[in-house]
């Protein structure tokens, strides 16, 4: 099908829908792929439920709403690098990273969105049907989108920037995260670098993190830099708080985010607003009324008892960032802790280097899960647990005394099923 007869029937649906289970009424329905499913089994009852046109690649199936295409993805794909040269007012910033882009991306978001119409990706649909799904939903009178990336092999970035086309692009941190697919740690630079090589083959500016030796090396005349470092567009200190706070020139700004780590998600934020000629009150504002959720870094309570939920991911890089920050409040602390996944060769390594750490550190630490069970230790203070239903047998949640209470895993292990029962 001509991608322009595509577009035209997008403009004409009120939605996107791949999946039947949702609401399909009024939209245009894509025929996706996977391993357990087909959506071309699905097409004739989305057009049943209400969608105004489906489109397939099976060539056995006969409706008139069904349109027939070579791929299914590759179509939609396409058609979101058509919708997106189309928008000619929105400025687009992609951001990927190892660490913190979902929770750097809706900060930029509520930054934005004080001033201009401001669009950005849901949840994490980060991959490849999750950009082209965010780039269908930018609208023509959008002023701005934020479109996060994710990926767990070298290639997928270039794949999707090439989609998105971006006019801002920044990279959060470089991390030991899917080193599995990676190869490495080299391997995770060199496939997030790939956004920096579109970005300067097009003349783009980079939105660089000053304080980071490696984004450092691609500064050059039309960077926006941002950090501690005084030679930075836009600096920055960070004030001693539990509660993340810091000051742009000697003005403060309280986060409600606890965690050294969330320190550069805060202050990126906060340079592109300042660049973007956002008024100072407005950025202050947006950044003291966010409130992290879907289990990052987010603060719960239990009696009287702090517990810092972030157990969206888990990789050697994030753990031991949570634990420094983590052990610098105050009062007694217990940490509840997931193995990590996506690590390959590098598992029984990884693994050990934070048990290792732990024991340094002597604090109260509940383990879960293979990765750590099978590097099982004598120790008064480590304590080892093959599964997560094992841990909450034998410690519920309400039983683990302590002041502080750090829960942090991948997100398959969905540790925050451990305060269920609260």
């Amino acid at each position: 099908m001509d991608i322009q007869k595509l577009h035209d029937f997008f403009l004409k649906c009120d939605s996107i829908c791949t999946d039947t289970r949702s609401n399909c009424k009024g939209s245009l329905f894509f025929a996706l792929k996977g391993s357990n499913f087909n959506g071309n089994d699905f097409a004739i009852e989305s057009i049943s439920m209400g969608a105004n046109y489906a489109i397939v690649d099976d060539s056995s199936i006969d409706h008139p709403k069904c349109f027939l295409v070579d791929d299914v993805l590759e179509s939609l794909q396409k058609l979101s690098n058509f919708h997106r040269k189309k928008l000619k007012k929105t400025k687009i910033i992609a951001l990927t990273g190892s660490n913190g882009k979902t929770t750097t991306k809706e900060l930029i978001s509520c930054v934005l969105n004080t001033t201009y119409k401001t669009s950005s990706t849901i949840g994490n649909l980060n991959n490849h049907i999750g950009v082209p799904l965010s780039l269908l939903n930018i609208n023509d009178d959008t002023e701005f989108a934020v479109i996060e990336m994710g990926a767990n092999h070298q290639g997928e970035i270039s794949l999707l920037t090439r989609l998105v086309e971006p006019d801002f692009g920044l990279i959060t941190n470089f991390g030991k995260a899917h080193l599995e697919g990676f190869g490495g740690l080299d391997g995770v630079i060199k496939g997030k670098k790939e956004l920096y090589t579109w970005l300067l083959n097009n003349h783009k500016p980079i939105i660089i993190n000053y304080d980071d030796p490696i984004q450092k090396k691609y500064i050059n005349s039309k960077s926006i830099t941002y950090g501690k470092n005084k030679s930075a567009n836009f600096v920055f200190s960070q004030k001693e708080n539990e509660l993340i706070e810091f000051e742009y020139e000697d003005k403060s700004i309280k986060s409600n985010l606890i965690g050294d780590y969330n320190f550069y998600n805060l202050i990126c934020a906060s340079a592109i607003g300042l660049y973007f000629n956002i008024d100072f009150e407005k950025i202050r504002s947006s950044i003291k009324n966010y409130n992290s959720k879907n289990n990052r870094s987010e603060i719960r309570l239990l009696n009287e008892t702090k517990i810092i939920l972030d157990a969206y991911n888990a990789n050697p890089t994030s753990i031991l960032a949570a634990i420094e920050s983590f052990v610098k409040l105050p009062g007694s602390k217990a940490l509840i802790l997931g193995e990590m996944l996506e690590l390959g060769k590098f598992s029984k390594t990884e693994h050990q280097k934070i048990i290792n750490n732990l024991e340094i550190l002597k604090i109260k630490s509940f383990l879960v899960g293979y990765g750590f069970f099978n590097l099982k230790i004598d120790s008064p203070h480590l304590f080892f647990f093959k599964t997560k239903q094992d841990l909450m047998d034998k410690f519920p949640i309400e039983k683990i005394k302590s002041k502080n209470i750090l829960i942090k895993g991948s997100r398959s292990l969905e540790m925050e099923r451990i305060l269920e029962k609260t």
